[in-house]
């Protein structure tokens, strides 16, 4: 399968009353939570089901890093962009970014990225199937790596 290459997936999701907190402001470890929607969304649009990926070739996206700068706060019932691209593909690390931007305004709300181990079932470090490495260097437009 072939991505075009800097392959963005754009979900849009609006904030619910839970996922604010005293002040009126989404607490921030929702955001984290929305980063694995965009992951989740991007995979799709690439045609691999993050599900299948875990069941089929037991391989787990690990989270072993992230960093987020938050811009501006969001707040209960905005409508938010969590636009996503697969950033980076080495051997067995892959490192996601992240914009988060209200609809209304078009605000940044958060800029981050998340670096993942690929694993299997045991959490012992793996090599990512071909199926995948090949799409998302596509993706990226990266020459594959061996």
């Amino acid at each position: 399968m072939s991505l075009p290459v800097n392959m963005v997936a754009e979900p849009r999701l609006r904030v619910r009353y839970a996922e604010t907190d005293k002040m009126g402001v989404v607490y921030h470890s929702n955001f984290i939570v929305w980063f694995e929607v965009g992951r989740v969304e991007l995979l799709r649009q690439a045609g691999f089901n993050y599900r299948d990926m875990e069941i089929e070739d037991d391989c787990h996206l690990a989270v072993v890093d992230v960093r987020c700068r938050y811009k501006s706060p969001a707040y209960y019932d905005d409508e938010l962009i969590v636009r996503t691209r697969l950033k980076h593909l080495r051997g067995s690390l892959l490192q996601f970014s992240y914009e988060v931007v209200r609809v209304s305004d078009q605000v940044l709300l958060a800029e981050a990225e998340t670096t993942h181990l690929v694993v299997n079932a045991k959490f012992e470090k793996t090599t990512l199937p071909e199926k995948y490495v090949s799409a998302f260097n596509a993706a990226i437009g990266q020459e594959q790596i061996k």
